[in-house]
């Protein structure tokens, strides 16, 4: 009796190379699409296109040596930004779902009013009145002033995300945890925490993403920024296209970075589960 193959596909072994070229071909199209758009919009501006001037502002090259443009010093202080911001985020939101969950009225009613107020004022004003406000009364820096906006902002909603993980996980895993004699604070860490992590990653990701874009206002209180480095250039060059065209696709290449990472540790962690 012959054995099936297992691993051929379930519905001919064409099908999904043929689905993978029609994506393939619907892509090129759109992307072309684009393309016409871009020239012919800037055919009707009489714009001229001046793309061989992008890269000096990468690397240069001065006395042998390779030295940082503007856009690459900009990357990395959005990178800081980002990545202090992210790790004061997760702080503040994992705090503040704490105090939600709460027994405390005093605690419960401090996280609601951070909730209220943060989540319905723009993230502008709030890096405004850091910035001019609290900085002068604090002797906060325009680096500090922007992580905590950031941070303050981007918590707000990461709180809710980890609110809804930890109340998903079921009422056994509580009881289990307090017939072993653990406390509340061990309970979260050895036994809630790591299984409302595994379920809220994917929206904490979107939440990550956000605040790699919402970074780009704290060139508002002149820090340096990818952002910020972008808006010299064009002022001094006039190169309105394609300085932002690529800025764009430096937050697109950070972006889907992060996502990247993100799923593979997602997988990682199914698999240990």
């Amino acid at each position: 009796m012959p054995v099936a193959d297992i691993t051929a596909p379930p519905n001919g072994g064409f099908k999904p190379t043929r689905q993978a070229l029609i994506d393939g071909l619907k892509f090129l199209g759109v992307a072309g699409v684009l393309v016409w758009l871009i020239a012919r919009g800037s055919q009707e501006m009489g714009y001229n296109w001046q793309w061989y001037q992008v890269p000096r502002y990468f690397f240069v090259f001065q006395d042998g040596r390779l030295i940082a443009g503007p856009l690459v010093t900009g990357i990395f202080v959005t990178l800081k930004i980002t990545a202090v911001s992210l790790v004061l985020a997760f702080c503040f939101g994992l705090l503040t779902a704490f105090f939600r969950l709460s027994d405390s009225l005093v605690a419960r009613f401090v996280a609601r009013a951070y909730l209220e107020i943060v989540r319905n004022t723009p993230l502008l004003v709030q890096l405004f009145f850091i910035y001019f406000v609290l900085s002068p009364v604090l002797g906060f820096g325009r680096f500090a002033s922007a992580v905590l906006a950031l941070s303050l902002f981007e918590g707000a909603y990461a709180s809710e995300i980890l609110r809804a993980g930890i109340v998903s996980i079921q009422r056994g895993q509580w009881e289990a945890a307090r017939s072993l004699g653990l406390k509340t604070l061990y309970c979260y860490r050895l036994v809630i925490l790591p299984q409302a992590l595994r379920r809220v990653l994917p929206p904490l990701t979107s939440q990550a993403i956000s605040l790699v874009k919402d970074s780009a206002l704290v060139s508002t209180i002149a820090i340096y920024d990818l952002t910020m480095q972008g808006q010299a250039i064009v002022s001094e060059t006039f190169m309105v296209f394609e300085v932002w065209f690529v800025v764009a696709a430096v937050y697109l290449v950070i972006t889907i970075t992060l996502s990247v990472v993100v799923n593979i540790m997602e997988t990682r962690l199914q698999i240990r589960t």
